[in-house]
């Protein structure tokens, strides 16, 4: 049987009291839609459709960039959740398989429940996604005779009754498409919110006597996010699931809780991380390396047994060879360091590439921009770069090339040659006394002007 689904994503998120639109705010450096979408798609469905609404073009371009393929429709009016899969129908008239609902702001849904959910449709013509609240609120309740699902109540709907039934909805289901969509059609907005509700399909499919069932999975997955403390809440549990997972592939976190991971962090064997540690997205660390603490890593490369940090910051295109070795207080971006090659003290290495066991001293810049272009230098194989050495690109360095401490590199410097690129040093005797001496009769007169306007 094939499967579409059907992610939600039209809300304002008014809560949120943000410009930005809810489901585009980030959980472990994705949006939070990108994350439903992914759980979704472990379920490998043939159509993957996403309802938008507010800020439409915005939400549809960032999931475009995360998650090719999927279609989009619009619900101009927000009527409620009924009224927004009912966007959809257009697009999926002819689809004859199976429908998931999903969330756009529910992040955490587990591939393992969905798989269970459809699991239970095969016996029953709908299934609901449901869950045991220890503090039911506002949520949702269902409202069960046996194993049989009668009716959801919406908690501004529900009596007393009702309103003590633990048994939440998630809002997540599946159903037949051409089910689905025929329910919808009979919705009627006769609540308390003058909306339509999704759930209400529950009711009116047991009326034509289908069978409706609901199975559960932990609170945990059924977070939504609608408030910054909720979004708070959400990277706290990414946080700690991303790290349960990279210790249990081999990596060694030696202060787990301040190493804060991004949802595509991909690691080797033996990997070390040291405290204090940020990865943003795109970075991929190859077997042994040790990354020291108060280092921030995003879109680089780290190659098998490079060290980085204490205190290094890779910018997106940084790529490190085997061995590599960078310093405290290092920038790189769009650099590649070749294997064995180190840049060890407060150096800024952009739009280059360092050569295998090349070694680039303390204050090393590369000055890649001017002001309209960026320019590319090249350091070759086994090169010195002197401390505090000026690279001015467009430049390269040979191979075994050096350069003298202090000197400001503007022609290319051949292979095995030594290139100094400085003032001749000129000393003055005397000089250094008598220009302290003339500084401070200036400050002694700038005293006494002052202590005389105070009397």
């Amino acid at each position: 049987m094939s499967l579409a689904l059907i992610v939600l994503a039209a809300g304002q998120g008014t809560r949120m009291k943000s410009d930005l639109p809810k489901v585009l705010h980030e959980v472990g450096g994705a949006p939070l839609v990108h994350h439903a979408v992914s759980a979704g798609r472990a379920l490998n469905p043939a159509r993957v459709v996403l309802v938008t609404g507010h800020a439409a073009v915005q939400v549809e371009d960032v999931v475009e960039r995360f998650d090719p393929g999927v279609e989009f429709v619009r619900q101009d009016d927000p009527l409620g959740t009924g009224h927004a899969v009912a966007q959809a129908a257009p697009l999926l008239a002819d689809f004859a398989g199976d429908v998931v609902v999903l969330y756009g702001d529910t992040p955490f849904i587990s591939a393992d429940t969905l798989m269970h959910l459809m699991a239970a449709r095969q016996d029953h013509d709908i299934a609901v996604l449901g869950f045991q609240a220890a503090e039911p609120g506002r949520y949702g309740r269902l409202v069960k005779d046996g194993d049989c699902l009668k009716k959801i109540v919406e908690y501004k709907d529900a009596d007393e009754a009702t309103r003590a039934i633990s048994l939440c909805n998630s809002g997540i289901l599946i159903a037949p498409a051409a089910l689905l969509f025929r329910l919808i059609d009979a919705l009627r907005p006769d609540n308390a919110a003058g909306e339509y509700y999704l759930t209400d399909i529950v009711e009116l499919a047991c009326a034509e006597d289908r069978s409706v069932t609901a199975v559960t999975c932990p609170e945990a997955e059924t977070l939504g996010v609608n408030s910054r403390a909720d979004l708070a809440r959400a990277e706290a549990v990414f946080q700690k699931r991303a790290r349960a997972a990279a210790m249990d592939a081999g990596v060694t976190l030696r202060d787990p809780d301040t190493v804060h991971l991004s949802y595509d962090t991909t690691f080797g064997r033996d990997v070390v991380i040291e405290p204090n540690v940020v990865f943003g997205p795109d970075v991929r660390i190859e077997d042994g390396a040790h990354i020291k603490s108060f280092s921030h890593l995003e879109g680089c490369h780290i190659g098998g047994n490079a060290v980085v940090g204490p205190y290094a910051r890779l910018r997106p295109g940084a790529k490190l060879g085997a061995e590599a070795r960078i310093g405290n207080f290092e920038e790189l971006k769009k650099a590649e360091i070749g294997t064995g090659a180190k840049v060890n003290h407060q150096s800024y290495v952009g739009e280059a590439r360092v050569g295998d066991r090349a070694n680039v001293g303390a204050g090393t810049i590369t000055c890649n921009y001017d002001g309209v272009f960026k320019h590319r230098t090249e350091i070759g194989s086994d090169a010195f770069i002197g401390s505090n050495t000026m690279l001015v690109a467009p430049v390269s360095v040979g191979q075994g090339a050096m350069t003298a401490s202090g000197s400001v590199i503007t022609n290319d410097v051949p292979d095995e040659a030594l290139a100094v690129a400085r003032a001749r040093q000129d000393n003055k005797p005397g000089l250094a006394r008598k220009f302290f001496d003339a500084l401070r009769r200036r400050k002694e007169k700038q005293q006494s002007i002052k202590k005389n306007e105070a009397e």
